[in-house]
């Protein structure tokens, strides 16, 4: 089997994606996300003008060698423009191959370790009484773990608040909007939050919190130790992950667990965070992170220190990479939790796929390869529109590191 094609397709039923549809002589094709939020085009770009023809006449079957190449063979290696290029590239040839050989990926993965996948879902509101409702609504869904996120008194928007409670997107449309952020009044703010939905909601659902990597590591200590009493299954993004030591410092004072990960790219940015043991989950993602090939190396080498995957899966990934995120969570021995946030009905329509959601959690599906299509007649009808993440600044109008 040869590969004779390969395209770079682009569309936004509701928000943008960027998808590589492989094809094989034999009219088996597969299909990746190489979707990077707020930068769709320099990933299409790189796939196009760089990638693709390297992709021509090669044997799909050969993942492995085909990843050394693309990675190794640059001699530029990592960031997210090139890993995110390279995943769609694997996850393709991963779908290729289960599709060649009428089975699910997750079978080519070692098989299911697990039934089913658990999952959380996001739960915001403009206040404490918000959220906690948002909370009740994900309990009632079926939900047996929820991120909550509130917005913080005085400041006019949030980053991480969704103006829609059921289809969270934050980039936006024309030039980068601006977010006001204060790191007192939100340590002061948050422990209340979460001494509400204890309250409110009880001791069994999972909570868990993200913060957006807005606090120095003797912040994001001190937050840890005041949301000790409310057992969060974990306090995501505690510090910006650019600088891996600094979580000794949150590490050292408190026992709230910690996740980070859904901004790296290669193994390289977390192997200190695992071999030190400074994280309890890994968060990284399957399109973000050289697709499942890589994935596997990283969720390997976390198994030995302890560290549990809990994979990055917010609507700006598309459902190929949902897909491709769940055939190797029910795969893995390690896997913690997945994040799950639904697409809008035209996102479902232009992927058309077989995963499911039920009782807070999640299954493939048993369709071969990953088991998600693609639309091209009706992801014509949705053009590509230029988004921006928003940038955050101090109240005081300085540029914030997040």
């Amino acid at each position: 089997m040869k590969i004779t094609d390969a395209k770079v397709l682009i569309c936004s039923p509701g928000r943008n994606f960027v998808t590589l549809k492989i094809s094989t002589e034999q009219g088996i094709y597969g299909l990746g996300d190489a979707t990077l939020n707020g930068r769709e085009m320099a990933v299409a770009s790189y796939l196009e003008d760089h990638l693709v023809p390297c992709l021509i006449g090669r044997d799909p079957f050969q993942t492995e060698d085909i990843w050394q190449y693309l990675y190794r063979g640059a001699y530029w290696r990592r960031g997210p423009v090139t890993m995110t290029a390279i995943a769609a590239v694997d996850v393709a040839l991963w779908d290729i191959k289960g599709k060649a050989l009428n089975t699910p990926v997750y079978n080519l993965l070692g098989g299911r370790s697990r039934d089913r996948v658990l999952v959380y879902g996001h739960a915001t509101g403009k206040d404490i009484e918000e959220t906690s409702a948002e909370v009740g609504r994900y309990i009632a869904m079926g939900y047996r773990a929820v991120r909550a996120q509130t917005g913080i008194p005085s400041l006019p928007s949030t980053y991480g608040v969704a103006k829609d409670k059921m289809f969270y997107e934050p980039a936006e449309k024309g030039l980068p909007p601006e977010n006001a952020w204060s790191t007192e009044k939100y340590l002061l703010h948050i422990p209340k939050l979460f001494e509400n939905l204890r309250k409110k909601h009880g001791e069994d659902i999972h909570l868990l919190h993200d913060v957006h990597h807005r606090l120095t590591p003797i912040e994001a200590a001190r937050l840890g130790k005041d949301l000790e009493p409310y057992h969060l299954f974990w306090l995501e993004d505690a510090v910006t992950g650019e600088l891996q030591e600094g979580f000794r410092t949150v590490r050292q004072h408190t026992t709230t667990p910690l996740a980070v990960g859904e901004l790296f790219n290669s193994i390289w940015d977390a192997h200190i965070l695992i071999t030190e043991q400074l994280i309890d989950y890994i968060r990284m993602s399957v399109v973000h992170s050289g697709g499942i090939t890589h994935l596997r190396k990283i969720a390997s080498l976390a198994e030995l220190y302890h560290v549990q995957t809990g994979c990055h899966g917010a609507t700006d990934l598309s459902p190929v990479s949902m897909a491709a995120a769940l055939h190797f969570d029910i795969a893995i021995n390690n896997f913690g939790i997945q994040e799950y946030m639904p697409h809008t009905k035209e996102t479902d329509d232009v992927f058309p796929h077989a995963y499911s959601f039920k009782n807070g959690s999640m299954v493939p599906g048993d369709a071969a390869g990953l088991g998600v299509d693609y639309d091209e007649a009706l992801a014509a009808k949705f053009p590509y529109e230029r988004a921006y993440l928003p940038v955050n600044r101090k109240e005081d109008g300085t540029m914030f590191n997040w």
